[in-house]
């Protein structure tokens, strides 16, 4: 993953949720040459946002021996006016999950009033070869945390 939008996950519940924050600093490579006047974060940023805390719930809930792909998104609402030096809470709920495929909601709060949100992410699920890898590189980015007991979910 080259791009990032969780700087950090605050809390993680196998099967259920997830919650984590997210500041959008001016030195992101997505705002050089853009939006020079009044910065905003654009909303494909925050779709993207929900789409990796509620990835990594679907991974984490699998015990990092399955990685997915977002196949869908439903019903999102995103604000106009988020301007760069926000922090954001993330969360993610796990609706629904199988061996193949799972189905989530995700919201965004900024100082604790919802300011986005999408009903419905669709990720199929692929076999990952190597889960112990998978959960190296999460703890090496500090989404996952030595007290998260990942091998139990």
């Amino acid at each position: 993953m080259r791009y990032l939008y969780i700087d950090r996950v605050t809390e993680i519940e196998s099967g259920k949720r997830i919650c984590g924050v997210k500041t959008f600093p001016l030195s992101e490579a997505y705002f050089k040459g853009h939006f020079s006047k009044a910065p905003l974060v654009p909303g494909s940023i925050l779709i993207e946002a929900m789409s990796q805390i509620t990835g990594w719930l679907v991974v984490y809930t699998h015990r990092c021996e399955t990685f997915c792909a977002i196949s869908m998104i439903q019903n999102a609402t995103l604000p106009t006016d988020l301007r760069t030096g926000t922090t954001v809470e993330l969360h993610g709920e796990l609706m629904d999950t199988d061996k193949n495929w799972s189905h989530c909601r995700a919201w965004v709060e900024r100082d604790g009033e919802r300011i986005a949100s999408a009903d419905r992410f669709l990720f199929p699920h692929f076999k990952e070869q190597r889960p112990e890898e998978t959960a190296q590189f999460y703890r090496d980015i500090g989404w996952l945390e030595p007290r998260w007991d990942w091998r139990a979910s």
